[in-house]
């Protein structure tokens, strides 16, 4: 069965994104320091860094890839311009349909309308036996905590407090995971926890 990993930044007080998300401000008030490790500690984390990127596939919510809701502006094709970093399929979870859309460097998007199941589902097949990964954001990986779909989750503390905002485990608990590695650099800590046997 293929491996599903998640990665996801969040401050210490255990928040995704700050609040008052928008077109200008995608990860919220102050929810760049999140990330900060990524950009201005590259090389640092750069292990961290690759396994992000080395899924099969991908599932994300529908509010990590637009900031619209409702029927679909057909001209939005995501934040990432015209090669997004995944290079691999990506399922995006919606209420509303939409085509399948190619981008360059081997990333496409695929609008899934009936779950996070059928997302998963779609997903294990396009990524063969390479792992699926549930990139975001925050309630798209709380449903997939919940239903104990999540194998292995990397969560990335970057020393911030946000105060309120997306907060990525409110409201669930047993979820089952042990934590097995802890490592603390100087912009964030990368804790990792697998699923319990």
């Amino acid at each position: 069965m293929t491996t599903v990993t998640c990665d996801i930044a969040v401050s210490t007080d255990g928040y995704a994104a700050g609040p008052h998300q928008s077109l200008e401000n995608p990860i919220g008030e102050g929810g760049h320091g999140v990330h900060r490790w990524m950009m201005e500690r590259a090389a640092e984390n750069a292990q961290e860094i690759a396994a992000i990127v080395e899924a099969g596939a991908y599932i994300m919510g529908r509010n990590m890839f637009t900031p619209g809701r409702g029927e679909w502006d057909d001209d939005w094709t995501g934040w990432w311009g015209e090669d997004p970093p995944y290079h691999a399929p990506v399922f995006v979870l919606t209420h509303y349909p939409r085509p399948p859309l190619a981008m360059q460097g081997g990333t496409t998007f695929f609008f899934v309308t009936d779950g996070i199941e059928s997302a998963l589902e779609q997903a294990r097949a396009a990524a063969g036996e390479k792992t699926v990964s549930v990139a975001g954001g925050a309630a798209t990986v709380r449903q997939y905590l919940a239903a104990g779909l999540i194998d292995e989750l990397r969560l990335h503390v970057a020393p911030v407090v946000l105060g309120s905002g997306e907060p990525l485990l409110a409201g669930l608990d047993n979820l089952g995971l042990e934590q097995v590695s802890s490592v603390e650099k100087e912009l964030v800590t990368h804790v990792t926890y697998r699923r319990a046997r």
